[in-house]
């Protein structure tokens, strides 16, 4: 009698093929999305500085259009968390900024402190790009481990720049529209960066460094 095995059959080349062609394929539709998101939130923001003069809103520009720069030109990673819920806490704390309205209510402080506020939050997330440079990711992944500059003091300092220009921003447009939007953004943030630790935590070398930097975010808090 003849013994049949039965096992399951390897991916063939056309199916590995097609799924990485499947995944360029959503990667430049996540790319080009963004472009558009910040592009309409430029504009609006622009019209406001013209209108008003103020310049909060451009150093909330200014951080965020890094989030392009940096997503167009990314490092392709060795490690990526392509969950349902690394998916959409990326798409919450992505699109709050762009939802947000500029100069549609009182500021609850001079417009000194919002800007000297936004261009501290802005030094921290141009100090840290500027160390991370192409490890820049939306979804989490590993890049690479960066823990020099600012990630000597947290392990997400971009993170920490962010929260500081919606601060600033949120005390000169005080509206429970972008209150509710920045919320959810920056939870979701928060959110992502445990999130984002799961699959960095896959390295050893960032285990080792969670020993040696222990707050995510906001030194003595998070």
């Amino acid at each position: 009698m003849k013994t049949v095995q039965v096992g399951l059959p390897f991916p063939s080349s056309q199916a590995v093929d097609l799924t990485a062609h499947t995944r360029q394929l959503t990667d430049l539709a996540a790319r080009a999305s963004i472009i558009v998101l910040f592009s309409l939130m430029a504009v609006r923001f622009a019209q406001d500085f013209f209108q008003t003069g103020h310049l909060t809103g451009l150093f909330l520009l200014m951080s965020e259009t890094l989030v392009v720069v940096l997503t167009v030109f990314r490092r392709a990673a060795s490690t990526v968390d392509r969950s349902v819920r690394a998916r959409t806490l990326t798409m919450l704390s992505t699109l709050g900024p762009p939802l947000l309205v500029p100069g549609a209510a009182v500021a609850l402080l001079p417009e000194f402190w919002t800007v000297a506020i936004s261009c501290a939050g802005l030094c921290i997330v141009i100090a840290a790009k500027m160390t991370l440079g192409r490890s820049f990711a939306l979804l989490p992944a590993n890049r690479g481990i960066v823990s020099t500059g600012l990630y000597k003091v947290v392990r997400h300092p971009i993170y920490l720049g962010y929260v500081i220009t919606h601060m600033a921003f949120l005390v000169a447009s005080p509206t429970l529209w972008n209150l509710a939007a920045l919320c959810i953004a920056d939870g979701a943030l928060l959110a992502r960066a445990v999130c984002e630790e799961r699959t960095l935590a896959l390295d050893v070398k960032y285990r080792n460094y969670q020993e040696r930097v222990r707050w995510r975010v906001v030194p003595g808090l998070f």
